[in-house]
C-alpha cells in the first residue's frame, strides 16, 4: 500500500521529473567514460584543482578531527574554516562523500552530480504541482527543461552552486504561499536553508526574491493594506531566515571582511560589457565551450518548445495586462543585467568574477521556465498569429546568430542547423491539432528531452576531463608518503613538497602544509608568501620556493620530493602524475629518511625546523616590513636575523656572475632591470649566466613577476628549471649548493622579442651564519603537550630577557592565549604572525582559536528558533 501511495497518479509526475535528468545525465557520464564506470572522472577546472581537496577535507573532519570546522593548518600555514564551510561545504549531499575514501571520491562526485540534477528536476516540478500550474505528463516537460538548462550544463564543474536550482523553487513555492494565504513559513524555511547552504547563491536568490516579489504584488494585487501587509511579511520572512542562519552567516561576515571583502570593486563603469545581441548566440544549442569560461556571455539555454511558451506567455489573453507587463519588466531587469556592468556587479556582491561570468543566469532560466509553464495548457496549442510572431522572432534570432557567426567562436554552422530544426518542430508541435491529447503530451516531452540533451553533448564534449589515473595515482602516491610521516612523528610539523597536483594537496591529505587555494582566503597570508619570495595571488599561495631561511622560520620539519626513477620508463610514467614544480638542491642539507620513503616519493627531515613556536627577540615587535615591495631575499634576513637578535647583515649576500654570454641578443653592461632585445628576430634569442661558487653555501636567483614562462624559458646546467609557472611577485629560485669549484650556468631562452630582466640578482646564502642562528632559535623551543586543530598548548623556558613566544600561526582576532592559565592579549608582528610577550622563565601557553562572532550568532539563531517555536506553539493553543 505504501509503494503504491508513493507512485500514485499524483506523484509520479515528480518521480518522472526526478529521474529523466538524472538518467539522462547518467548515460551522457557513461559515454564519457566516468569513472566508475571508466578511465576517466569528472574533475575538471575548479572541481579539479580545488573542490576535490575540499571534500575529501570534509570526510577527514567529521570523521577524524571535528574542530577541523573551525580552524585547520591544512589552509596554508593556518586557517579560518568556518567561512570555506559556507561557502564549499554546507551541501547536505556532502554526506555522501563519506561514504568513498580516497581514490574513490571521483566514484563520490559522479553520484552527487547526478543527484543534484534529479533533485532540481523534482524541486521544479513540486512547484509546478502545488501551485497547480501543471498536471500530468508537462510536468517533467518543464522539470526537465529547467533541471537541465544551460547554466546547469555550464557550471555543473562548480557542484557547490547546484543545489541552488533545487531550493529556488522551494524558495519561490514560499512566496507564492506568503501572497495566498498569509503564511511566511516556507518562505522563511527555504531561504535559511539557502543561506546555510551556500550564501553567495543564497545573495543571488534573495535578489531574485525581490524581484519576484514585484512580479506577485501584480499578481495578486487587492489594495493598498493588503500590500503593505505583504511587503511587512516578506521583509519579516527575510530577516527570521538570516536570524536563523545567523550562527553561520556573522563568523562568515567577518571572514568576508579578511578576504573576498578586500578586493571589492571602487569604482563603477556605466557602460555595456560587451555588444547585447551576442547574448541571442546563447540561444543555439552547444553554446559553451571552455572559452566561455574565463569570460563569456551568460548561459541560459532551455527548450525551443519552453522558450516558445513563454513568448506565449505575453501574447495570451491572461493573465490581464499589468501583470504581464510586470514580468516584461522583470526580464528586461535581468537582461539587462546580463551586459550593464553595474548591475553585472550588484548581482555578484560587487566583486566581478574570477571566470564563470554571470553567475546568476539561473534565475534567468527560472524566469523562462516558470513563465512558460503558466502559459501553455494542456491542449498545447496556439492560434496561428501567435504563431506567426514566435516564427518571426526566431527567424530574427537565428539570422542575426548566423550573420554574426564570426564573432561568436563558440558556435557552429551544424549546431545552428540542429537548434533551427529543434524550433521547428517545437513550433510545427504547437501548431499542429491534437486529437490525442496524452500522445502530444509525451511527444513534447521527448521532444524537449532531446533538445536538452543534445545541448549536454554539444557542451560538454567541448570540456576535457583529468583521467582517474592521473588523478588516482597522485592521490594514492601522496597519500601513502604522508601516512608514512604521520606514523612515525604524531607531534606538530609542517609539511614541505616540490611536486604539486593543486595548491590544497595538505586538505586532501590532510597534513599540515604551505599550499592553498579558496574564494575565502585571508589576505595577509598571499601578502606575506609574496614578500618573501613565494607565488601568490588572490586568494592562492605555493609553498615552491622556500630557502633555508623560510623552511626553517616556517617549521617545514619535512620535505617530500620526487623519487628519480631507476629507468626512463618509469621516468615519463612518473612525469605523467607527479608533477615537479620545485628546483631544490638545498635538500642535500637535509636528512634523507629511507624509512619514511617509498618508490613515488623520498621524504627528508630539516634538522633546522624551528617549531610553531619559539622564544624570539622582542625586536621582533617593532620590526616594519613592507608588505610585497622590495627584495624577498633581503627581507628573509631582516626577520630571520631579528628574531634571532643578530645583526641583520652579512647573512645574504648579492654575488656577480663570472661570465654572461649573449647569443643572438643584444649586450647589456648592467642585469638587473636591463631590457634585452634580439638581434634577428626570427631567430632563437638566449643569454647564459655563469658562476663557478667558491663555496658551498646556498646560491639563490631572484626572478620579478616578468620573468615567467609565458615570456622565456629557464634552465641551470642544461635542465630546464622546475618552477610552479605563475607568480605575481618577486620568487627565489634555488640554484646552487654544495658546488664549490662546479660552474653553475642559469640560461634563458627568450620566447618574445624583448626581455625585461626585473629583478633579476644572484644572491649567496653564508650557510655557517645561517646555522648558528637557527641554532640561537632552538634554544627555547615551545614544546606542545597538546594539539588540535583549534587548541594548542606547550611550555616554553624563555631563558633571557627581552623575548617572546614568537609563533608562525597568522594572526587573527579568533586566536586567545593564556599564560600559566592567565588571560593575555597577542600580538601581531610582521603584520602576519601571533606573538605572546613572555617574562623570563617557565611558562605554560595556550592558544585557543573561537571564530569571531560565533557566540553572537549562535545567540541570534537561538532567539530566533526559540521565538518561532514559542509563537507556532500559542498559535496552535489559540486554536
Amino acid at each position: 500500500m505504501r509503494i503504491r501511495r508513493i507512485f500514485d497518479k499524483r506523484t509520479w509526475p515528480l518521480w518522472v521529473s526526478f529521474w529523466l535528468p538524472l538518467l539522462i545525465m547518467t548515460g551522457y557520464f557513461i559515454y564519457r567514460h566516468m569513472a566508475p564506470f571508466g578511465s576517466s572522472s569528472l574533475l575538471t577546472v575548479d572541481l579539479g584543482q580545488q573542490y576535490v581537496d575540499l571534500f575529501a577535507y570534509f570526510r577527514h573532519t567529521l570523521l577524524h578531527d571535528p574542530s577541523a570546522f573551525f580552524y585547520s593548518f591544512s589552509k596554508t600555514i593556518g586557517g579560518e574554516m568556518v567561512g570555506v564551510w559556507a561557502y564549499y561545504l554546507m551541501s547536505p549531499f556532502n554526506l555522501i562523500y563519506l561514504l568513498f575514501p580516497g581514490t574513490s571520491i571521483t566514484t563520490g562526485i559522479f553520484i552527487v552530480t547526478v543527484l543534484k540534477y534529479g533533485f532540481a528536476g523534482w524541486s521544479f516540478a513540486w512547484l509546478l504541482t502545488k501551485t497547480h500550474t501543471q498536471k500530468g505528463w508537462l510536468v517533467p516537460t518543464f522539470s526537465t527543461a529547467y533541471a537541465l538548462m544551460g547554466w546547469m550544463v555550464a557550471n555543473q564543474l562548480n557542484m557547490i552552486w547546484l543545489d541552488t536550482t533545487a531550493i529556488l523553487p522551494l524558495v519561490i513555492l514560499g512566496l507564492e504561499r506568503l501572497f495566498k494565504t498569509g503564511k511566511v513559513r516556507w518562505f522563511a524555511g527555504w531561504l535559511t536553508i539557502m543561506l546555510i547552504d551556500n550564501y553567495y547563491m543564497a545573495y543571488m536568490v534573495i535578489l531574485f526574491s525581490c524581484l519576484y516579489w514585484l512580479y506577485g504584488a501584480t499578481k495578486y494585487w487587492e489594495n493598498l493594506k493588503t500590500l503593505g501587509k505583504q511587503l511587512l511579511k516578506f521583509a519579516w520572512g527575510g530577516l527570521l531566515a538570516v536570524a536563523l542562519s545567523a550562527w553561520l552567516l556573522l563568523p562568515t561576515f567577518w571572514a568576508l571582511m579578511q578576504s573576498k571583502a578586500q578586493y571589492n570593486v571602487t569604482k563603477l563603469h556605466w557602460k555595456f560589457e560587451y555588444a547585447p545581441w551576442k547574448m541571442l548566440a546563447k540561444f543555439v544549442t552547444g553554446s559553451f565551450n571552455f572559452e566561455q569560461m574565463p569570460a563569456g556571455q551568460p548561459n541560459f539555454y532551455v527548450a525551443w518548445l519552453v522558450l516558445f511558451a513563454f513568448i506565449l506567455y505575453f501574447l495570451r489573453k491572461q493573465p490581464k495586462w499589468s501583470i504581464k507587463v510586470s514580468a516584461l519588466l522583470i526580464t528586461a531587469v535581468l537582461v539587462l543585467s546580463f551586459c550593464y556592468e553595474p548591475l553585472d556587479l550588484l548581482w555578484h556582491a560587487d566583486q566581478f568574477p574570477v571566470w564563470y561570468p554571470y553567475r546568476f543566469s539561473f534565475v534567468f532560466c527560472f524566469w523562462i521556465v516558470w513563465l512558460g509553464a503558466q502559459a501553455l495548457t494542456q491542449k498545447l496549442t496556439v492560434n496561428w498569429w501567435q504563431g506567426t510572431i514566435m516564427f518571426a522572432l526566431a527567424a530574427g534570432l537565428f539570422g542575426t546568430v548566423y550573420l554574426n557567426l564570426k564573432h561568436v567562436s563558440y558556435i557552429n554552422v551544424p549546431n545552428l542547423l540542429i537548434t533551427i530544426g529543434l524550433a521547428a518542430v517545437s513550433l510545427i508541435l504547437l501548431l499542429a491539432p491534437k486529437q490525442n491529447r496524452m500522445i502530444y503530451h509525451l511527444i513534447a516531452l521527448l521532444l524537449v528531452a532531446t533538445d536538452m540533451s543534445i545541448n549536454v553533448v554539444a557542451s560538454l564534449n567541448n570540456i576535457s576531463y583529468v583521467s582517474q589515473s592521473e588523478f588516482g595515482n597522485y592521490t594514492a602516491a601522496l597519500d601513502k608518503t604522508v601516512n608514512q610521516i604521520k606514523g612515525s612523528d604524531n607531534h606538530f610539523y609542517r609539511v614541505g613538497k616540490t611536486f604539486t597536483r593543486t595548491k590544497d594537496d595538505p586538505m586532501q591529505a590532510a597534513y599540515n602544509g604551505a599550499d592553498h587555494f579558496s574564494s575565502t582566503f585571508e589576505s595577509i597570508i598571499p601578502n606575506f608568501f609574496g614578500s618573501i619570495g613565494q607565488p601568490d595571488g588572490d586568494g592562492v599561495v605555493t609553498y615552491s620556493n622556500g630557502t633555508l631561511i623560510t623552511d626553517s622560520l616556517l617549521d617545514m620539519r619535512y620535505f617530500m620530493s620526487k623519487t628519480i626513477p631507476q629507468s626512463q620508463a618509469d621516468n615519463a610514467n612518473y612525469n605523467r602524475y607527479i608533477p615537479v614544480t620545485s628546483t631544490k638542491p638545498d635538500l642535500v642539507h637535509y636528512q634523507k629518511k629511507p624509512s619514511l620513503s617509498n618508490s613515488e616519493a623520498t621524504t627528508y627531515q630539516n634538522p633546522y625546523a624551528l617549531g610553531l613556536g619559539f622564544a624570539a627577540s622582542d625586536n621582533i615587535l617593532h620590526l616594519k616590513v613592507p608588505k610585497t615591495t622590495g627584495d624577498p631575499i633581503a627581507r628573509q634576513e631582516l626577520i630571520y636575523q631579528t628574531l634571532a637578535n643578530r645583526s641583520t647583515t652579512g647573512l645574504i649576500s648579492a654575488e656577480n656572475f663570472d661570465q654572461v654570454v649573449f647569443q643572438n641578443v643584444k649586450q647589456v653592461t648592467t642585469l638587473t632591470g636591463a631590457v634585452v632585445n634580439k638581434k634577428d628576430l626570427a631567430k632563437t634569442g638566449s643569454i647564459y649566466f655563469k658562476f663557478t661558487p667558491q663555496t658551498n653555501d646556498s646560491y639563490y636567483i631572484t626572478l620579478g613577476s616578468n620573468l615567467t614562462t609565458s615570456n622565456a624559458s629557464y634552465y641551470i646546467n642544461g635542465k630546464e628549471l622546475q618552477q610552479y609557472p605563475t607568480y605575481r611577485h618577486t620568487i627565489a629560485v634555488n640554484v646552487a649548493t654544495n658546488s664549490k669549484g662546479k660552474t653553475v650556468t642559469f640560461g634563458i631562452q627568450m620566447k618574445k622579442t624583448s626581455l625585461w630582466l626585473q629583478n633579476f640578482t644572484l644572491y649567496k646564502l653564508n650557510n655557517h651564519q645561517f646555522k648558528q642562528s637557527a641554532k640561537t632559535l632552538q634554544q627555547s623551543p615551545w614544546q606542545l603537550t597538546k594539539h588540535s586543530s583549534r587548541k594548542l598548548t606547550g611550555t616554553i623556558n624563555i631563558k633571557q630577557k627581552h623575548q617572546v613566544l614568537m609563533t608562525t600561526i597568522p594572526y587573527s582576532d579568533g586566536w586567545h592565549a593564556t599564560v600559566d592559565g592567565k588571560a593575555v592579549n597577542t600580538k601581531k608582528v610582521i603584520n602576519t604572525f601571533v606573538a605572546v610577550p613572555l617574562n623570563q622563565g617557565k611558562h605554560t601557553v595556550t592558544l585557543t582559536y573561537r571564530p569571531p562572532y560565533l557566540v553572537t550568532g549562535l545567540s541570534i539563531s537561538g532567539i530566533a528558533a526559540l521565538g518561532t517555536v514559542a509563537w507556532f506553539t500559542l498559535k496552535r493553543r489559540k486554536h
